[in-house]
């Protein structure tokens, strides 16, 4: 369903893409995605550019059919679209029956910085959240807190961004559980690095390891995996 509008006193109006399984009939609690879109697919772009740019809201139903998917389509990459996301998110949650501990995140490009500030804020709202090609800009300490296992994807030589922060914000992140006293294997639970080098993206015939990326890792079963492993 395309084009569905929250209307909110504090943020305004949010516009969002859902997709409700068939067959849903509410008793029975189900897992919740949410997607969030880079530059190509913000509401200005035009309606849906977001599902028609990125595939990871249809591949992400092949782990769970039965899973509601909730694209926002939001307005910027910052603190703005990130109030929306918790609060966009936090009305799924009031109006389906959704299981509160299968909530998933995904954020690719612009999306990944919205999803870093979303965590920095409710990162109790998720069970895991995958982190693509992007730059984190969220609050690392709320999310050492919360302990919410994240996964951060990203090309060697990401033409945008480079490798470089989202390598940064990983050993942050695990420098701030090594000084709350985790051992290194609940580290590594919780915190994942993936820096995909030039022979990937080859393999897969994408040249633009930023621009395209995106379509190979909403297609790899290590990546989508690891978001809806039990």
């Amino acid at each position: 369903m395309l084009d569905n509008v929250l209307h909110t006193a504090d943020e305004g109006d949010i516009h969002f893409n859902l997709y409700v399984p068939e067959g849903y009939d509410g008793p029975q609690r189900v897992a919740l995605f949410v997607t969030l879109p880079g530059y190509q697919g913000l509401y200005f772009q035009g309606v849906g550019m977001n599902v028609r740019t990125e595939d990871f809201g249809f591949t992400a139903r092949d782990y769970d059919r039965q899973m509601i998917v909730l694209a926002p389509q939001l307005m910027d990459w910052g603190e703005t679209s990130a109030r929306q996301t918790i609060a966009l998110v936090a009305w799924i949650l009031r109006a389906y029956a959704v299981d509160q501990q299968r909530v998933y995140l995904e954020g690719y490009s612009g999306g990944g910085e919205t999803l870093s500030i979303v965590m920095g804020m409710e990162p109790g709202l998720f069970r895991r959240a995958l982190f693509c090609a992007s730059r984190w800009d969220g609050d690392l300490d709320v999310l050492a807190d919360a302990r919410v296992p994240v996964y951060l994807v990203v090309g060697e030589s990401d033409e945008y961004y480079g490798s470089g922060p989202a390598t940064q914000a990983a050993h942050e992140l695990e420098g701030l559980y090594r000084s709350r006293g985790l051992a290194e294997d609940e580290i590594a639970h919780l915190v994942t690095l993936d820096v995909k080098p030039a022979s990937y993206f080859a393999a897969g015939n994408v040249t633009n390891q930023h621009g395209h990326g995106g379509a190979l890792f909403c297609r790899d079963p290590q990546i989508m995996g690891w978001l809806f492993e039990d």
